[in-house]
């Protein structure tokens, strides 16, 4: 070591006390190679007693270096906080398993006790982690409550390795009568995907102690957010949620509101540039309205969000009294879109909250869009099973996942030859002559299929006429298939709902879905159902902000709709 650079050292040591027991060679720059060139260093670890933590961060690191330093830790059994982010920048990657092995053998050997360990920004990759495997399982790591891994590289395989070891230092921790509990996990920018995300939510999922999750930038889509979600709903006490920088698209997102329907702590949920999309976006304004009491901060920018399910989500934080920030910059509210959301918020006396809107992506092609409608219609058909393709995929994963309760998915009753042959061919003909196996209907679907109901439903209401027998049938009918849909949680309404209106042509949804070509009778029989008691205020105030910012999308019913409309402002204002 150059004789400046000992003396560089030597200068720092004498401010390395910085109170809490804490020793901190945090940002030096130093380039700590030998033995030699950590002497001074060490010797201050050595005589430094009741030494509680150490800050090695913002220098570089060698295998010897290491290994000097963790021989002067083999005695610190005080030892708690080890913050050793960045520490290993210029050493080859085969350098830093050793390294990490000779100081975590080092903290094992004292029998410290860690509280926590913050290994960020050294690149490791999975080589790395095995370089931790054995302190993370070890009785040193049984106290851990705080793991800080970001941007360690750590792929599908470290992500794997990472989720085993946590596993086994619970599973021996339990055994010891005093179980691993960790509270604060990060571990943005590993390149975990679906498979790396999976395996720590089992993990997570057998802890249940978690409060702040953090794993933005992980290239994980919605199988991996799935899981994530199942496990998120065993950690009761989480506070922070921050999964930016992911791909949820509709599926993910709505099992994560699904998950938070049951977390009454969180204070933070960062969902920011994961392509949660207007559909996604309104499941998770249904949990606001639910639940969430004492929410802070909710970021959905860069979603593809549309202004009105931004309308949805802002009408939705209208009740948080301790909302202080909602961020939906960067979404397709268009510029008058962003206006109507500002003034919304102000409004409701809550427009401070509102981040900038600066980035705004403008509304959506329209151009794009018909060149999906036409791709859709060329497979819309009356087939109930093709229509469903998407509930089905949908319910096979969130059961695989348990993300529905068993409530949730009741068994369904074998369903009479007569019924089945009335929805795959309605006619007004053969509802009436169903009689009473009309109520059997809205057992034909349940909570987890949200677009089987609304097909369903527009079926039904398509045969509204003016004949007295055969609209009493048909109101009779969607009555009682409205009052099951919109008697569950908002969740479950509001999915069903926002389904309703992308078959509706009132929102651009996501994947393949049919467009229903609309009947005045589907919009009257509407107007019927929001007048009464069943039908909720707020899913009013919802359809009549897809109706008011969809103008031209109903003028092929243009009497109808604004009967539906008159009806929608009476139920809002009552």
């Amino acid at each position: 070591m150059a004789s400046d650079d000992i003396a560089q050292l030597a200068d720092v040591l004498s401010k390395t006390h910085v109170g809490d027991r804490e020793l901190s060679y945090k940002g030096l720059g130093l380039k700590l190679d030998n033995a030699e060139s950590v002497e001074d260093l060490v010797r201050e670890i050595e005589q430094y007693q009741g030494l509680r933590a150490l800050r090695l961060e913002g220098n570089t690191v060698g295998v010897e270096a290491a290994q000097a330093i963790a021989k002067a830790l083999e005695n610190k059994d005080l030892l708690q906080r080890c913050y050793w982010s960045d520490m290993f920048t210029g050493r080859l990657r085969s350098e830093i398993p050793t390294a990490l092995r000779s100081l975590g053998g080092a903290l094992m050997s004292a029998g410290a006790r860690l509280t926590e360990l913050d290994l960020s920004d050294n690149a490791f990759g999975p080589d790395g982690v095995k370089g931790i495997e054995q302190l993370l399982k070890s009785p040193s790591c049984h106290t851990l409550r705080e793991l800080r891994l970001n941007n360690c590289g750590m792929g599908i395989g470290g992500g794997k390795i990472l989720a085993e070891a946590l596993m086994e230092c619970h599973r021996q921790s339990s055994a010891l009568g005093a179980p691993f509990k960790l509270r604060v996990f990060v571990a943005g920018r590993n390149r975990l995907e679906n498979e790396g995300a999976s395996a720590l939510a089992k993990a997570f999922q057998l802890m249940g102690s978690l409060e702040e999750v953090h794993m933005p930038q992980n290239g994980i889509n919605y199988a991996g957010v799935m899981a994530l979600a199942s496990a998120m709903r065993q950690n009761p006490e989480l506070r922070v949620l921050n999964f930016n920088d992911n791909t949820f698209t509709k599926k993910g997102t709505l099992a994560m509101a699904q998950a938070l329907r049951h977390l009454r702590n969180v204070q933070v949920i960062n969902f920011g540039d994961c392509l949660v999309r207007s559909e996604g976006a309104i499941a998770l304004a249904a949990v606001l309205r639910d639940g969430l009491p004492i929410l802070k901060e909710l970021s959905l920018s860069f979603g593809e969000i549309t202004e009105v399910a931004a309308l949805v989500v802002a009408q939705a934080v209208m009740e948080k009294p301790y909302m202080e920030k909602v961020d939906l910059n960067g979404n397709c509210l268009g510029e008058e879109g962003c206006e109507a959301l500002r003034e919304a918020m102000e409004n409701m006396d809550k427009g401070d909250m509102l981040a900038s809107l600066s980035d705004d992506e403008g509304e959506p092609d329209d151009e794009d869009e018909d060149e999906e409608d036409d791709d859709e219609d060329e497979n819309n058909n009356d087939d109930a099973d093709d229509c469903n393709e998407e509930d089905e995929e949908y319910g096979e994963i969130v059961k695989e996942n348990g993300i529905l309760r068993k409530e949730d998915s009741p068994v369904k009753p074998q369903s009479p030859a007569e019924v089945m042959s009335f929805l795959n061919c309605p006619s007004a003909e053969k509802l009436l002559q169903l009689g009473d196996m009309r109520t059997s209907i809205h057992q034909q679907f349940d909570a987890s299929e949200p677009q089987k109901a609304a097909d369903v439903l527009l079926k039904i209401s398509s045969l509204y006429n003016e004949d007295l027998e055969t609209k009493a049938a048909v109101l009779e009918t969607v009555d009682a298939v409205l009052k099951k849909l919109l008697s569950g949680s908002a969740l479950q309404s509001y999915c069903f709902l926002s389904t309703l209106m992308v078959m509706m042509g009132l929102l651009k949804g996501e994947g393949k879905m049919k467009k229903v070509l609309l009947v005045p009778g589907q919009l009257l029989c509407l107007e019927h159902a929001v007048q009464q008691e069943y039908f909720p205020q707020h899913h009013a105030s919802l359809l009549h902000i897809f109706l008011s910012k969809n103008s031209e999308a109903l003028k092929s019913c243009s009497s109808a709709r604004e009967r539906l409309s008159s009806a929608l402002e009476k139920k809002c204002h009552n």
